[in-house]
C-alpha cells in the first residue's frame, strides 16, 4: 500500500522474517534499549501471522505497528479476546509524513477482520491515541513511603506468612497467584509462559539502573522489587499481586520492614488501601499518577454486552468515531447487571466520542467528569448519573502487565 501524498518509495505492508533485523533496529532507536533476541521471540509468539505492519522506504524499515493476541478480564469477570497494539514507532528521519495513520489504518482493518471486540495499548505519549478512538481506561499510581516516619495503625493486623525467595525458583507460584488475581480484576491479562520466562530472565536492560529482582512470597500474593541507589538506597516494587487483603497487608509490612532502605515506592492503583493502614495516611505520598491501559471498542455492542453493570440504564447512545467509523447510534438497555445493545435510528439521549466510551468501559473514569469537560452531552443530568452508577465496577481496574 502506498502512503498518501508521499514518494513512491514509501510503502506500508506486512512484515516478513527478513524485516525483523530492521524492526529490531527501529525498536532500539525509538525506545532507547537493545532487546535480546529471546525477548523478541517471546513477544512474537503472541502475534498472529498478519499482526505486523511495517512502513518501508525502499528496503529500510522506517515505521512499524504490531498487535498481540491477548485475553482480558472485564468488569464482572468475563474474559474477552483483545488485540494488544504494541511496538508502534516511526523513525525520527520520517516524521510528519502520515506513516502512523497509514499503518494504523491497515493494522486496525486487520484487527476488525479478525473479530476482536476491543483493542488496547499502553501509550508512551498521551496526546497521540485519542484521535484513533482510544481512551485511557486504567490509572497507574505510585505511592512512596518514607520508612523513617511511617507507622502502621494499631488496628492493622500483622498476618505474617511472607517468605524471602529467589524469583527464578518460584515462577510457577507467581503464575498461579497471578491467574487467581487476573480472573477477578478488570484489565487482568492472561500471561503466557513465554512472558513469565522473559520476566524472570531478569535481563540487564530491563533493570533501569536497579539491582536484579528480589522477591517475597505469600500463599496468596507475591512482590517483585529492585533496590536503587547506594547511600541512601530505596526500593521500587515492580509487581505486588495479592488476592486477599491479608496477603496485601503482610507484603506491605514486609516491604516497609526493609531496614536499610530510605523509601519504598509501590507501583499500584487508585484504590490501594495502603494509606489507610498507616497512622498518618500522608506518609504514603502519591509520587506518580498517569494513564496506563488505553481501550478502543472495535465492536461497541459486543464489548458493552460482555461486561456486567451495577445499575440499570435505558438510553440511546450516539458514539462518533472519526478514525474508522465504528461508532453509530445504539439503543442500550441495562437491567439486572446485563446489557442489550443494538443499532437504532431513534434520537440520541447521550452523545460522546469513542475514546470517551473506552475510558468509561472499566469504570475508572466518570461520565459526569466528561460531561463537565464538554466531552459527553445529554439534556438529562439524571441519565448521566445513571450512566455513572451502571458503569461503576466492584473491583478497581488494573493493567495486568505492560506490553
Amino acid at each position: 500500500m502506498l502512503v498518501q501524498n508521499s514518494p513512491a518509495s514509501l510503502k506500508v505492508r506486512s512484515a516478513g522474517d527478513a524485516d525483523w533485523p530492521g524492526i529490531a533496529l527501529l525498536d532500539a532507536t525509538c525506545f532507547g534499549t537493545v532487546n535480546h533476541p529471546d525477548t523478541f521471540a517471546a513477544w512474537r509468539s503472541m502475534m498472529p501471522g498478519d499482526a505486523t505492519v511495517v512502513a518501508c522506504d525502499g528496503d529500510d524499515v522506517i515505521g512499524m505497528s504490531h498487535y498481540l493476541d491477548m485475553t482480558m478480564t472485564v468488569p464482572g469477570g468475563a474474559v474477552l479476546p483483545v488485540a494488544g497494539v504494541t511496538m508502534v514507532a516511526v523513525a525520527p528521519t520520517h516524521r510528519r509524513r502520515g506513516l502512523l495513520r497509514s499503518m494504523y489504518t491497515e493494522l486496525h482493518a486487520r484487527i476488525a477482520d479478525a473479530g476482536y471486540p476491543v483493542a488496547a495499548l499502553t501509550a508512551s505519549e498521551g496526546g497521540i491515541y485519542g484521535r484513533f478512538g482510544y481512551g485511557p481506561a486504567t490509572v497507574e499510581v505510585e505511592l512512596t513511603v518514607d520508612r523513617a516516619h511511617v507507622d502502621f495503625c494499631a488496628e492493622t493486623p500483622d498476618p505474617g506468612g511472607v517468605r524471602l525467595v529467589r524469583p527464578a525458583e518460584h515462577g510457577a507460584d507467581f503464575a498461579a497467584i497471578y491467574d487467581r488475581w487476573r480472573v477477578r480484576t478488570p484489565g487482568g491479562l492472561v500471561r503466557p509462559q513465554a512472558l513469565w520466562d522473559e520476566l524472570l530472565a531478569d535481563r540487564e536492560n530491563r533493570r533501569r539502573g536497579g539491582t536484579e529482582l528480589f522477591a517475597m512470597l505469600h500463599v496468596d500474593g507475591y512482590a517483585l522489587y529492585r533496590v536503587f541507589g547506594d547511600d541512601p538506597m530505596m526500593v521500587r516494587v515492580a509487581e505486588l499481586t495479592a488476592v486477599t487483603s491479608e496477603a496485601h497487608i503482610a507484603l506491605c509490612r514486609a516491604l516497609v520492614g526493609l531496614d536499610l532502605m530510605e523509601k519504598v515506592a509501590f507501583g499500584t492503583h487508585t484504590a490501594d488501601p495502603l494509606p489507610y493502614l498507616l497512622t498518618d495516611a500522608r506518609q504514603a505520598r502519591v509520587t506518580h499518577y498517569q494513564d496506563e491501559l488505553w481501550l478502543r471498542l472495535m465492536n461497541i455492542p459486543a464489548a458493552l454486552e460482555a461486561r456486567r453493570y451495577r445499575g440499570d440504564l435505558t438510553a440511546v447512545l450516539e458514539v462518533s468515531d472519526s478514525f474508522r467509523n465504528d461508532g453509530g447510534r445504539f439503543a442500550l438497555e441495562i437491567h439486572g447487571g446485563r446489557a442489550h445493545c443494538v443499532p437504532t435510528d431513534a434520537p440520541a439521549d447521550i452523545v460522546t466520542n469513542l475514546d470517551v466510551l473506552g475510558s468509561l468501559y472499566f469504570g475508572s473514569h466518570r461520565a459526569a467528569a466528561f460531561a463537565a469537560a464538554n466531552r459527553l452531552y445529554s439534556n438529562d443530568s439524571e441519565l448521566i448519573a445513571q450512566l455513572d452508577a451502571a458503569f461503576a465496577s466492584d473491583v478497581c481496574a488494573e493493567l495486568g502487565f505492560g506490553f
